[in-house]
């Protein structure tokens, strides 16, 4: 049975497998050697995310994934008394929430490779022309997001990496290394555009190649086809399948 990578989060997970997300484009890099399952849920905070642990890792479980993203905090910034208002955590109920999490998936398999996620920046101004398009004058009148709250949820997600020895990427920090980072990485101020996801792909390649988990360092599950005699092919078989 092939192991399983699992990616936990919101919906900027939930929409990794559309045509240029970072969850397909894993999904390839791994083809035949890992199946990469997307578990994820848009709107959902990490408050809510809580109710689906046991669910999806139940514990005693003979196969838990190998590896496992958790990347939330974009809704969790959303800000208190605005238009998603319901969507609020405070940071320090997120950081906790997160470390919840990572504490349950220990339990599942100590030895589970697990990746922290940073939520990605906000451009402001995008968020105003997205929601100006869908509602008209009936749109928000300040933001529901900012960048400078959503870079708090960061910090403390790269604090609790680092304090429970884990590795982590900083999405929120790296796509604003780059120029009209907003308009090339950003679809409405939030989601990702095909650019963005090749940003998330890359970083979460990256860490998973300098974990253990390279894909041109596992095995396929059958054999290559170069290894298949056509006149005796189940001498090709004999160890995994009979």
């Amino acid at each position: 049975m092939r192991p399983h990578i699992v990616l936990f989060g919101d919906s900027i997970t939930a929409q990794s497998f559309r045509s240029g997300g970072w969850g397909s484009a894993l999904a390839d890099a791994y083809s035949r050697k890992a199946d990469v399952v997307v578990r994820g849920y848009g709107g959902y905070n990490t408050r809510w995310a809580l109710f689906l642990l046991h669910h999806i890792f139940p514990l005693g479980s003979l196969t838990p994934p190998v590896a496992t993203t958790i990347f939330f905090g974009a809704n969790d910034a959303a800000l208190k008394g605005r238009t998603s208002d319901r969507q609020h955590v405070p940071v320090e109920e997120y950081t906790d929430n997160i470390r919840t999490m990572v504490q349950h998936l220990k339990k599942c398999s100590p030895t589970m490779l697990i990746v922290l996620v940073t939520p990605p920046p906000i451009d402001e101004a995008g968020r105003q022309s997205y929601a100006e398009s869908i509602y008209g004058e009936k749109a928000m009148k300040e933001p529901e997001r900012t960048n400078e709250t959503t870079g708090i949820y960061a910090q403390h997600c790269v604090a609790l990496a680092e304090e429970l020895g884990l590795r982590s990427i900083n999405l929120w920090s790296k796509m604003q290394e780059t120029d009209d980072w907003q308009k090339k990485y950003l679809s409405d101020g939030l989601h990702l555009t095909p650019e963005g996801n090749g940003v998330v792909y890359e970083e979460v390649s990256r860490v998973f190649r300098e974990a253990w988990l390279s894909p041109e360092e596992m095995p396929f599950d059958f054999p290559h086809h170069s290894q298949i005699d056509g006149d005796n092919p189940s001498k090709a078989f004999q160890e995994r399948c009979l």
